[in-house]
Formats: C-alpha cells, sequence, structure tokens
C-alpha cells in the first residue's frame, strides 16, 4: 500500500496515453463553471476561473496546455454518483482557497466516455493531477478534507508551486513514515504527538489510519468481502467495513457495521462499536457521512 492516508491509490506514472487528444480543438471553448446547477450535482459556482467544465474538445487547452503553467485537478464525476456529491464540493472549495494556484477540472464520464477510458476510469469519483502536460498522481473515492488538502499540497509542489511547510513537523514526520508504509514508526510518531498534545484529532486521525492500514495488510478485498456473505460473522463484517473504507464506499462501511450493532450484544457489540468509532476517527467529526453514522449509531444503540 504506498499511502494508507489516500483512498485506492491507483496511478502509476506513464501508464495513461494522452497522445489521442493532443490535437487543436476547433469551434469549441471551455467556460468556468456556471453558478446555480441542479441541487446536489456537482459542478457549482466556485468563482473566476478556479474551476472549469472539460469536455474532450477542450481537454488539450483547458487541461494539457494549462498545466504547462498550473496544476490542473481532473474530477472525473457521474450525476448518478453519490458519492461524487461528497468529493465534488469539497475540490470546488478548496479551489476557491487556492486562488488560482491550481485549477479543477470537472469531466462528465457519461458526456465523455472517451476521456474516462483514455484515463482507465474504473470507478467514480476519480481524481487526478496533470503537472507539465502529464499525469502525476491520481486516487478514487472520497477521502477526508484533511487527506484532500495534503494531497493537493503535493501536488502543487510538483507543479513547483511554493506551499506553506505544515504548521507542525511532528505531524510531518509521522505522515512521512505513515506515506512511506513504516508503521511502526508512524504509530511511534503519533502516539508521541498525542502524549505532548492529548486529543490531537491529526495524530489520532493519524493512529487510526497505522490501525487501519495494519488491518488491510496482505488482504484479498475480494475474497473479504465474499466472506462477509455471513451477516453474522463478525469479524469478516469488520474486515469488509475497513476494506469498503479503503475503496472510498465509507458510507456503505458505516451502514454495514450499524447493522451489526443492531445485531449482536454484549462484547461483540462493542467490538463492533469500537471498530466503527476508529472508522469515524480517520474521516474526522466534519465529514456529513461520519455525523449522519454518529446519529445511526445512537439509535442502534439505545
Amino acid at each position: 500500500m504506498s499511502d494508507p492516508r489516500i483512498t485506492s491509490s491507483i496511478f502509476t506514472r506513464g501508464a495513461v496515453d494522452l497522445s489521442a487528444l493532443r490535437t487543436p480543438a476547433t469551434g469549441s471553448t471551455s467556460a468556468p463553471v456556471q453558478a446555480g446547477p441542479p441541487a446536489g450535482v456537482p459542478g457549482g459556482a466556485v468563482g473566476g476561473a478556479t474551476a472549469v467544465d472539460v469536455t474532450e474538445a477542450t481537454f488539450q487547452s483547458e487541461v494539457l496546455e494549462r498545466s504547462l503553467t498550473t496544476p490542473v485537478v481532473v474530477d472525473f464525476w457521474a450525476e448518478w454518483c453519490e458519492p461524487c456529491k461528497q468529493l465534488s464540493p469539497v475540490l470546488e472549495r478548496l479551489a476557491v482557497e487556492g486562488g488560482g494556484a491550481w485549477v479543477l477540472a470537472k469531466v462528465d464520464v457519461d458526456a465523455n466516455p472517451r476521456l474516462a477510458q483514455m484515463f482507465r476510469v474504473q470507478g467514480i469519483p476519480m481524481v487526478y493531477a496533470v503537472v507539465g502536460g502529464q499525469p502525476v498522481d491520481a486516487f478514487s473515492g472520497v477521502v477526508p478534507e484533511a487527506q484532500l488538502r495534503q494531497w493537493i499540497q503535493a501536488v502543487l509542489k510538483a507543479g513547483g508551486v511554493t506551499v506553506a511547510e505544515a504548521e507542525d513537523p511532528r505531524l510531518d514526520e509521522a505522515d512521512d513514515a505513515l506515506m512511506s508504509g513504516d508503521l511502526d514508526a508512524a504509530e511511534r510518531a503519533y502516539r508521541k504527538i498525542l502524549a505532548e498534545t492529548p486529543a490531537d484529532a491529526a495524530a489520532e486521525a493519524g493512529l487510526a489510519q497505522v490501525g487501519l492500514a495494519r488491518r488491510v495488510a496482505g488482504v484479498d478485498p475480494q475474497a473479504a468481502l465474499a466472506a462477509a456473505a455471513d451477516p453474522d460473522d463478525v469479524d469478516a463484517q469488520l474486515l469488509a467495513a475497513d476494506i469498503e473504507v479503503l475503496s472510498g464506499l465509507a458510507e456503505q462501511a458505516y451502514q454495514r457495521l450499524v447493522g451489526l450493532v443492531r445485531r449482536t450484544a454484549g462484547d461483540d457489540r462493542e467490538k463492533v462499536r469500537q471498530h466503527l468509532v476508529g472508522l469515524f476517527t480517520i474521516a474526522g467529526p466534519e465529514d456529513p457521512a461520519v455525523a449522519s453514522a454518529r446519529r445511526a449509531l445512537a439509535s442502534a444503540l439505545f
């Protein structure tokens, strides 16, 4: 696992062939995302040119050429995609906060299937970073905002954009260990932060991610999900929830475990509850899916 903080990181440099798109677009121009989209549909007003709707005809100018001077984050989405409705608004808000340091390019996969095919998009939301005319990183699924900010910061650095250093170098050390897969070092670093700064939310989330990374190490995702066919197999359900979180299906994982809480009692119920709370910690209390799942958990318990 290359980076436990990013859900389903799948990009390998050079895996995307964009040669077919390097032709001048004719008769088409892209425009900034306009205000007033239908409720719940990604691509709302994000101000200025911080975000653009992109088609195959405008991809060269708005993504490839633009990325020669400004990093571009490409968001593959669709109107029917519920996880997209969680991720896209966050991307739009962060693009506005970025003030033009990077540009969000939104691609509707239903309207632009050839683009999705060229980028090997197998599930959405799917997000690519394009710098210097080439993809440099990507992830799929919904990730917590704190992790998304870290990912964008790395993209900006790759694009030669000066970014502010993290305020807490202790977290940098811990995060670097987690990204490199040194889980023991990451755990020590996060625990040291918590000893010095109790209830540090970032350190708590990092420590929870270490636990998640350990639980899924060496696990075959498909086999784990298949084993969860028995709704009363507590351990299988817990592992399936972990896999779902890493696959960008956190809300589905929460629902799975809330249902398990309802069906269990005693030690098993407490085991499931603690596991679910640990998954909440990874996402953070501001995640809307966490808030909803916490209410469902309270209802299941009481």
